[in-house]
């Protein structure tokens, strides 16, 4: 993404400058839309649509694949349009199409305008990250940008993990009190993005990036060219093998897998209430956070090749066991292992992604390879959702389980053979 890279020049930022008013208010809306988003996902609609309305797991998983087409068709121009209409416009439109999704979803039973209030959804969350990202880094500037996006991802692991448990609260006897909370939670974060910068600010904060801007707006103007000019740069500088873009779908595909069926697997076929549920994510959740950082540093000490080696194996041979067990005390141990399990991937994965990825064209191949991770959070929940209606609600566990075993030996023929490291 272009504006990653707008960043002032390096100045002395005190941490009272740092955490300055528009800072706050970005991270306080990145945390309640989360929590918003985190709570509709993994909590309520799963259910909602499965018990409640009486839907499909094919419609369910079609409902959250167009989420993420929503979210991800929008969020490319969204750093263009910033800089010309302002911070405040762009997240208000963003927030508008986010109340009116979550009040779609509160009042009807129809799967078709179920479906519309979850692309509305991810449309409306879409200007979520750029805002963010770019006004957190943009005052931040050079010397503080990986504190400041430390704290923002604090803010986003923060909304995504509490929204789903707190929102267990409200379910135990209707969804009306649920529903109520988070179009309350809508209406708290719209007046606090009532307080971001406007066109005028958003010009001021943008004036030391003329040229950069000006280069944005040339390479917007023609979609097709920016998007052969990009595919030239991945050919030209990329030397990996084609099994490396396989695994940047089956990343995410496995995950993609899992979104739709996860809550309702384990409401309907394990028989968790809501507190047991909760309980799990805190667990699976928490030691994932806990132990990121750490095996972080590990990974940047030790390299990638174990930890992905590991994560994978293990999680993959968890989820298989996963979807063949009742017992709750082997289940809290195999949450465990999970969380164990991505807390691997994560850090070694991001690790394994740069590593590859040429400094001098750094922005054109991330954002082709995030179009390819993206694919696979599309394509998922349609194929879960197919898998049990067909199978069985078993199938999509095994399905992600093989995905991973096939990233396991992916990563594995991949690391076996020399290649050429990032240019730079």
């Amino acid at each position: 993404m272009k504006e990653l890279t707008h960043l002032e020049k390096p100045k002395a930022i005190s941490l009272h400058q740092l955490f300055s008013p528009f800072v706050m208010e970005l991270l306080v809306i990145l945390f309640l839309v989360e929590f918003v988003k985190g709570a509709l996902l993994v909590t309520i609609l799963p259910i909602y649509m499965g018990t409640v309305l009486g839907l499909s797991a094919f419609a369910i998983g079609w409902a959250f694949s167009l989420q993420y087409i929503g979210d991800n068709l929008f969020r490319s121009p969204l750093g263009w349009i910033i800089e010309r209409v302002g911070y405040r416009i762009c997240m208000l439109m963003g927030l508008i199409v986010t109340f009116v999704a979550v009040g779609i979803i509160a009042i009807t039973s129809q799967l078709y305008f179920i479906i519309l209030a979850c692309l509305l959804l991810g449309i409306g969350t879409s200007p979520l990250w750029p805002c963010v990202v770019t006004g957190a880094t943009q005052v931040a500037g050079q010397e503080k940008q990986g504190t400041v996006l430390s704290v923002v991802y604090v803010a986003w692991l923060s909304g995504t993990g509490v929204g789903p448990v707190v929102i267990n609260f409200f379910v135990k006897h209707s969804y009306a009190p649920a529903f109520r909370f988070l179009l309350l939670c809508m209406a708290l974060v719209t007046i606090v993005a009532l307080f971001l910068p406007g066109r005028k600010q958003t010009e001021e904060l943008h004036r030391s990036e003329k040229e950069d801007s000006a280069e944005t707006k040339l390479s917007m103007g023609n979609l097709s060219q920016k998007i052969k000019a990009t595919l030239h740069e991945v050919r030209k500088n990329l030397h990996v093998s084609w099994w490396f873009y396989v695994a940047l779908f089956l990343q995410n595909f496995s995950i993609g897998l899992l979104t739709p069926v996860i809550t309702l697997y384990a409401r309907t076929v394990i028989g968790l209430n809501p507190t047991q549920y909760s309980i799990l994510l805190i667990i699976g959740g928490g030691i994932t956070v806990v132990a990121l950082i750490p095996m972080g540093r590990w990974v940047d000490k030790m390299g990638t090749k174990w930890f992905l080696h590991i994560g994978f194996g293990l999680t993959a041979a968890t989820l298989f066991v996963f979807a063949t067990t009742r017992s709750m005390l082997f289940i809290y141990i195999l949450v465990c292992m999970l969380g164990v399990g991505y807390a691997l991937i994560i850090p070694a994965w991001n690790a394994f992604i740069a590593s590859v990825i040429p400094k001098s064209e750094r922005g054109a191949i991330w954002g082709f390879f995030l179009t390819l991770e993206g694919s696979g959070m599309v394509v998922g929940p349609i194929v879960s959702g197919r898998l049990w209606d067909m199978i069985g609600s078993h199938a999509p566990f095994y399905g992600s389980a093989l995905g991973l075993l096939a990233l396991f030996c992916i990563h594995w023929y991949i690391s076996s053979r020399p290649r050429v490291t990032a240019a730079s």
